[in-house]
């Protein structure tokens, strides 16, 4: 690969990329899927992602540092949520659990139109890092 069209293409939005739109369609899909009842672990695991990149976004390039609080709170959303579906067999969010996930998903799609590839991909390697070491809260 040459060097510098991969270093050009780290300095790239995100949002004038055509997967950018694949993600959020994917990730809006889940969040649909969650709040129709018909939610299953795969919504969860890409709702889990989303909130992942979204957290380590802010963490490797404080895109969005004044919302960390709202992202912890839509990823305690979803960890509580799973964790009562798994019990029950039946994925749902409370209202405020919903509602905090809708926050979350919003700063996370400002997010994706704000930044730049290079800093999605220092983000996905973040996450990545901390699954590889263990620091991922487990679900069930």
């Amino acid at each position: 690969m040459d060097t510098v069209s991969h270093v050009l293409k780290g300095f790239t939005p995100v949002r004038e990329h055509g997967k950018a739109t694949t993600l959020k369609i994917k990730n809006h899909q889940a969040m649909a899927c969650m709040t129709t009842g018909v939610g299953n672990r795969d919504d969860i695991d890409i709702l889990i992602a989303a909130m992942n990149v979204a957290e380590a976004l802010i963490i490797v390039s404080s895109l969005g540092e004044e919302y960390l609080s709202d992202i912890s709170a839509a990823q305690n959303a979803i960890v509580t949520m799973a964790q009562r579906g798994v019990v029950k067999d039946k994925f749902l969010f409370t209202g405020p659990e919903l509602t905090a996930m809708n926050l979350g998903m919003e700063i996370h799609d400002a997010q994706l139109d704000a930044c730049t590839i290079g800093q999605l991909e220092k983000a996905l390697e973040f996450v990545a890092r901390e699954i590889r070491a263990k620091r991922a809260r487990a679900i069930a």
